[in-house]
């Protein structure tokens, strides 16, 4: 009796062993489906290797992400930077769902409400700002429920936090704009070209600027520091 296919794509021999499937794979399979349709384990020796020495293709990805992503993270504060992360990962959890699509524009508009509103608190003028589209404002509504609820956790922090929370999403809102421009990193990508950037960080840890450590989405409290 010959050797069974490999059981991800029923077709090719199966050639690598997958300790997330629990049976041998093949190798174009291993190399497409790893962490999209595979749920790799960290230890899997073949995701290891990819990530020490990925293909050029991804090598440049990444280069050109990071190329995009340094500036905007520039003179942050850890605090600040941890704070855009966590925009960020509520930013594409929130895209996920969103119907009709979100857009670049819409992710600027939504970041720039949110700030608007933080940073007119800070004058004492309590006024929320509304994004002009319907997808940008349930984004803004979003992001702000997510200050919201560091903000329970701040205490004494509070004005900090409103300010390094203004800070980093003028950040996510500078981003969103430039993203795919003509002469950025990431110019020619299709749109939208900052959710499609992000989406890749999060599932690609690797892909962060270099130097930062990235916390939990679900850091809360945390990622407010003395």
């Amino acid at each position: 009796m010959g050797q069974q296919p490999c059981p991800a794509c029923r077709d090719r021999k199966p050639r690598r062993s997958c300790p997330a499937l629990g049976a041998m794979i093949c190798t174009v399979c291993c190399a497409t489906k790893r962490q999209v349709e595979i749920g790799c384990p960290a230890d899997c020796v073949y995701l290891s290797s990819a990530r020490a020495h990925p293909p050029a293709v991804v090598q440049r990805r990444q280069e050109r992400d990071v190329s995009f992503i340094l500036p905007i993270v520039s003179e942050l504060t850890e605090t600040q930077y941890r704070l855009l992360l966590l925009f960020q990962s509520a930013t594409v959890t929130h895209a996920a769902g969103a119907v009709p699509k979100l857009r670049d524009e819409d992710v600027a508009e939504a970041a720039a409400a949110a700030a608007s509103t933080l940073e007119t608190a800070r004058k004492g003028i309590i006024y929320e700002h509304q994004a002009v589209s319907v997808p940008a404002q349930r984004l803004a509504t979003e992001l702000a429920r997510v200050v919201a609820d560091l903000s329970e956790q701040a205490g004494s922090q509070l004005a900090r936090l409103e300010r390094d929370a203004a800070v980093a999403l003028r950040r996510l809102e500078q981003g969103a704009r430039t993203a795919g421009n003509p002469g950025t990193p990431l110019e020619g990508d299709d749109p939208p070209a900052y959710l499609n950037l992000l989406t890749r960080m999060l599932k690609d840890p690797a892909g962060q600027a270099p130097g930062r450590d990235g916390p939990s989405p679900s850091g809360g409290g945390r990622i407010i520091t003395p």
